[in-house]
């Protein structure tokens, strides 16, 4: 048996890792790549591997930079079964078409200087009709279902409490006669988080793939999310200023409406307009509703006693570009959440662009931003930072709330770990972190595990 490593290997994004056994080719995750563009464009578009001879995907969540890659993967040659949960795979089918407008949307900005330099046009990396294409390739299944996906191997969907219908996979193969368990954490999330039931243990394992996005670091409690959400919008509304909500379509939006939700039914919450001014991010929503049997004992107990905690009165669901542009001009304070969190695409670069250097606003961000990225930068706190290829000064005050945080952080990532028996758990592999992230991890788990791997892209271990 042969594990590969193609992605998220000492870093966070593009998750992508292929297991070899019995004949059969099983890739765990297909994400996108996000990077410097030219890196971008090569490392998305061309597969290390054939995507033809890959007879299966298992899908850990709807993330795009864990989903992302999918259509390539189809439009490449695949003609195998993505597995996931039903959560993911209805994310999915949003959040793809979202992605391959970006993807056409970004080819038609770069062409515009290719036709100026007379250099040869690119081609979008998929198109709309190459994600329905790869609909059409989904099975899905609830958590703690034993799926045989071939004769000899076996998978299990345990919920990962992350994002709505996120998942650690549990597999169990046979080989040469004897049995083999490799489990896949996908990304880890928190305990106590609002919304989401808390991750649950999968059960031991042989060897085990996991995350390390925030190695060594400690986040604020969830337990805070709702206070220090309060201060920030109580000191902008005092400067009179706008909050910018930099923001994950998928999870940190709905935790911030939450918690927003819940200042509101506490009399907390000032009367100022709350605007969600993203599309995807109201599609996502909508999603949300449909899929109760992922939410925690609170957040059911709201929905059966018919309260919406994601459409109270203050809250205005954004979907026109002409009603997104009006909200420049509005001078009041008000709250806007607009993605990408990476701040790389999307409605809030206008945003930023329109409130980054007024001193009166605030620039929130509640959720992880990769190196290199706008977000990065801004989070940062960097004097002056580059959109639409114009710079721009920061002079806003910029807030980074890690409560909100939807990835373990490094305590809760070894208490993930701790539930795993050190006699049983031959080989670790630490994926899905910066390589200062994934070694801090180590060195606190070091002592616990035989083998502790943090393996670099094209690496290759035999099981």
């Amino acid at each position: 048996m042969k594990l590969e490593f193609y992605g998220a290997a000492q870093s966070v994004t593009g998750s992508m890792h292929l297991i070899s056994t019995n004949g059969k080719k099983i890739l765990l995750d297909c994400g996108l790549f996000q990077g410097h563009r030219n890196e971008t464009i090569s490392r998305n578009k061309n597969f290390p591997f054939n995507p033809a001879e890959i007879d299966a995907v298992v899908l850990s969540h709807a993330h795009i930079d864990h989903s992302g890659n999918l259509p390539n993967l189809v439009k490449s040659g695949f003609q195998g079964t993505i597995y996931s949960t039903f959560a993911t795979r209805d994310l999915c089918s949003i959040m793809l078409l979202d992605s391959a407008y970006i993807q056409e949307k970004d080819a038609e900005f770069l062409n515009k200087k290719h036709k100026k330099n007379n250099t040869p046009l690119i081609e979008p990396l998929y198109k709309p009709q190459d994600v329905l294409n790869t609909l059409g390739f989904f099975q899905s299944f609830p958590y703690r279902k034993k799926i045989n996906i071939f004769d000899d191997i076996v998978i299990e969907f345990v919920d990962a409490g992350h994002i709505l219908g996120s998942a650690g996979i549990h597999l169990t193969i046979k080989e040469n006669g004897s049995y083999k368990k490799i489990g896949f954490s996908g990304d880890i999330g928190r305990w106590n988080l609002p919304i989401l039931k808390d991750p649950e243990f999968m059960g031991n394992v042989d060897y085990l793939i996991c995350e390390s996005t925030y190695g060594g670091i400690k986040h604020d409690l969830p337990e805070e999310m709702d206070n220090q959400l309060y201060e920030v919008i109580k000191r902008t509304l005092e400067r009179n200023g706008k909050i910018i909500v930099p923001a994950f379509s998928v999870g940190r939006t709905q935790d911030l409406i939450y918690s927003l939700y819940r200042l509101h039914e506490s009399g907390k919450l000032p009367k100022i307009p709350i605007y969600i001014d993203s599309p995807l991010a109201t599609n996502i929503t909508e999603i949300y509703r449909l899929h109760p049997e992922c939410f925690d004992k609170e957040t059911a107990e709201i929905i059966l006693h018919h309260h919406d905690p994601f459409g109270f009165n203050q809250i205005k669901y954004i979907r026109s570009s002409e009603e997104s542009k009006a909200l420049n001009d509005y001078k009041e304070t008000c709250v806007i959440i607009s993605a990408s969190g990476m701040c790389e695409a999307g409605r809030i670069l206008h945003h930023l662009a329109n409130n980054i250097e007024n001193p009166k606003n605030t620039i929130l961000f509640v959720g992880y931003t990769a190196e290199h990225t706008l977000g990065r930068k801004i989070s940062d706190k960097l004097p002056e930072v580059k959109i639409f290829n114009n710079f721009y000064k920061v002079n806003a005050e910029v807030v980074v709330l890690h409560s909100f945080s939807a990835h373990a952080d490094g305590e809760e990532l070894i208490k993930y770990l701790s539930f795993f028996d050190n006699y049983t758990l031959k080989k670790l592999f630490l994926v899905h972190g910066e390589i200062d992230k994934s070694e801090a991890l180590k060195s606190a788990i070091d002592q616990k595990f035989k083998e502790v791997h943090i393996p670099k892209k094209g690496d290759v271990f035999e099981l």
